[in-house]
């Protein structure tokens, strides 16, 4: 059973982005038109739970699947949408996961709502904090139950999102 962990920032987590990254550059070339780390382990000083997710923005979500064999090769499990339409995710590390891939084609809406949601927090220290210790209360609450940990963060995780999206929209100007 996979424990719900929430620890303090850890700057190892960008240098573990860079190294996967590279990885995912190797495998999917020039497919690749961007690869952006996103989630809590991408915002300095968030406490988050210590996965790094990463966002690879590709040409076209068709031809994901030919790689599957070779993200296998480096140790992610492919999940197909797994309910997310447009996207392709993997997961690496069993019941001890390390990365998720959230791969997604240029274009596509859920992009912009990564990076709006990591780029707000970046630049609202308070609300960084509150969102930190939130999610460090539910990990507590709900050590085993990662769907009540889910539940318990998305009132807050829409709130901002919605303040993310107007504001990196005036942003993008």
């Amino acid at each position: 059973m996979r424990k719900v962990e929430v620890c303090s920032y850890n700057e190892k987590w960008a240098l573990m982005f860079a190294e996967e990254s590279e990885k995912l550059n190797l495998i999917f070339g020039s497919e690749i038109v961007a690869i952006h780390h996103i989630g809590s382990t991408s915002v300095p000083g968030l406490k988050a739970k210590p996965i790094i997710d990463i966002m690879p923005i590709v040409k076209d979500i068709h031809i994901v699947e030919k790689y599957n064999e070779e993200m296998r090769d480096i140790g992610y499990d492919p999940k197909g949408e797994n309910e997310i339409l447009g996207r392709r995710y993997f997961q690496k590390g069993g019941d001890n996961r390390s990365h998720h891939v959230h791969i997604y084609q240029v274009g596509s809406y859920e992009i912009k709502r990564h990076l709006a949601f990591r780029d707000y927090l970046q630049r609202h220290p308070g609300l960084k904090k509150s969102y930190g210790e939130l999610k460090e209360r539910l990990a507590q609450q709900f050590p085993y139950d990662i769907k009540s940990y889910i539940n318990g963060k998305e009132c807050l995780v829409r709130e901002i999102e919605v303040k993310a999206l107007d504001w990196y929209k005036e942003n993008q100007k």
